[in-house]
């Protein structure tokens, strides 16, 4: 089949997004979104989104990881899909939304797309890591020497042998500044490291702050793909009004063949 993609990346955390209100695209055929992703043998990808109508918001979001699975919430996925609709004239500046975590806002100013996540509320603070849920599952672990970390092998042990089938991300951390970390992702479903991940770095912020080693409610991440802004408020009960923000910017528009 043929059709139109546009490729996007948000932070080198890269995806290819498809027009799908037309509803042509087969949504249960995994190995093709799986070929799409391939970075050999397709576009090449963390991820697929596919944008659809909704009855009431602006827009859905449908993505899938690299694999070709249905996964959960993708924020620099969010972000790039937010900006990829403005690109379409579906929205302006602000928009309203679903993703498979339920519905969020966004607003987008030329390339910099401000997305708010969920509330988190939950959070286990272990002696060595912080685990918590934003839109996906987050495991924070503070490292020293992260620029040399095996990130694959520990992030992928860690996903597995903790986690199990189901897994989590896997988040190792260095404070550079009272409200500055560097941060390098180890994802399940892609099965390796990315260059950035927004739910990632989510959870980091809000796992720095909750254990102490911040007291700013406004936090910058280093990725290798580039810086993100998190901020947020605490509550009596967790934590609200998180937003994710950084750049998103559309790199090519291809025909799939």
């Amino acid at each position: 089949m043929e059709f139109t993609f546009y490729k996007y990346q948000g932070t080198g955390n890269d995806f290819v997004i498809i027009d799908n209100r037309d509803e042509f695209f087969p949504k249960e055929n995994t190995a093709l979104v799986a070929q799409i992703c391939d970075r050999r043998f397709g576009v090449g990808a963390d991820g697929l989104l596919l944008l659809e109508k909704h009855p009431t918001a602006d827009f859905k979001m449908v993505y899938y990881n690299s694999d070709g699975n249905l996964s959960t919430m993708c924020g620099n996925g969010g972000r790039c899909i937010v900006h990829f609709a403005k690109f379409l004239g579906i929205i302006s500046e602000k928009t309203n939304f679903e993703a498979v975590d339920g519905m969020h806002e966004a607003r987008v100013d030329k390339d910099w797309v401000s997305l708010k996540m969920n509330d988190v509320e939950k959070i286990n603070v272990a002696e060595n890591f912080t685990f918590l849920n934003t839109g996906s599952p987050h495991h924070v672990e503070m490292v020293s020497g992260l620029q040399n970390y095996d990130v694959f092998t520990k992030g992928r042990n860690i996903r597995n042998e903790i986690y199990g089938k189901e897994g989590s991300n896997v988040n190792f951390v260095e404070q550079i500044a009272p409200a500055i970390f560097s941060v390098r992702t180890y994802e399940r479903g892609v099965e390796d490291e990315t260059l950035s991940c927004g739910t990632g770095v989510t959870a980091v912020a809000i796992a720095m702050f909750e254990t102490s080693k911040t007291s700013e409610n406004k936090v910058l991440l280093k990725t290798p793909g580039g810086q993100l802004q998190v901020r947020f408020e605490k509550t009596d009960w967790g934590y609200r009004n998180v937003y994710l923000e950084g750049p998103a910017t559309q790199v090519f528009k291809g025909i799939w063949q």
